[in-house]
């Protein structure tokens, strides 16, 4: 499993219908893309639910790297972000941990994300194994959350570039109830062509 997101911030005084529009009359066309497991056609708008920014802010759990590869720089699809809005940076995570959560048969329609700096200082006893005692810690938050109701799907994912540690939850409820969420956003659709094929748990 392979997280990707990438973040297209907009004007302050930018419609937003302009956003909403596009993903009606578009966001069907990933819904049977194979090597997708999900994407999230999530929005942030200004002054909504403490964003400070208009922003439209894609999110995938890639099933297939050579699939999201296609995708970016394939003529797979990116094409139409870069014609529209310029290239983007597309931010990308390795999977670590995936539940389907009790909504998962329900339309979502909020998403939540909790992106933190993994401590430089991760390995206090020196065995080296910090790291890996911090990322269970996170799982095991990860699955207690899953059992939220109103969760659709919830991933974990690291960021070894740069360390950090990404949490992205998908909720059917109309708003994201993830106290420790850094953002929230509304889902105007979701295609989910491999759902099914996500890692259930851990993704090694």
């Amino acid at each position: 499993m392979y997280a990707k997101q990438y973040e297209i911030t907009l004007p302050a005084d930018y419609d937003m219908r302009t956003i909403r529009q596009r993903v009606a009359a578009g966001g069907h066309v990933l819904d049977g893309r194979p090597g997708l497991g999900l994407k999230a056609y999530v929005i942030r708008e200004r002054g909504t639910d403490g964003s400070p920014v208009n922003q439209y802010a894609p999110f995938y759990l890639w099933n297939d790297t050579g699939a999201m590869a296609r995708f970016l720089v394939g003529g797979g699809g990116f094409q139409n972000i870069v014609r529209d809005f310029g290239r983007p940076v597309a931010r990308h995570w390795t999977g670590i941990a995936c539940h389907a959560g009790p909504a998962r048969t329900a339309a979502p329609r909020a998403a939540s994300r909790r992106l933190t700096a993994i401590p430089s200082d991760a390995d206090p006893d020196g065995t080296g194994s910090g790291l890996s005692a911090l990322i269970e810690r996170e799982a095991a938050q990860l699955q207690r959350l899953c059992g939220q109701e109103g969760v659709h799907t919830a991933a974990l994912a690291v960021d070894p570039h740069h360390w950090q540690l990404l949490r992205f939850v998908v909720w059917a409820d109309s708003a994201a109830r993830d106290e420790d969420a850094t953002e929230r956003y509304e889902v105007l659709h979701l295609s989910a062509p491999g759902l099914g094929d996500l890692p259930e748990g851990r993704a090694w």
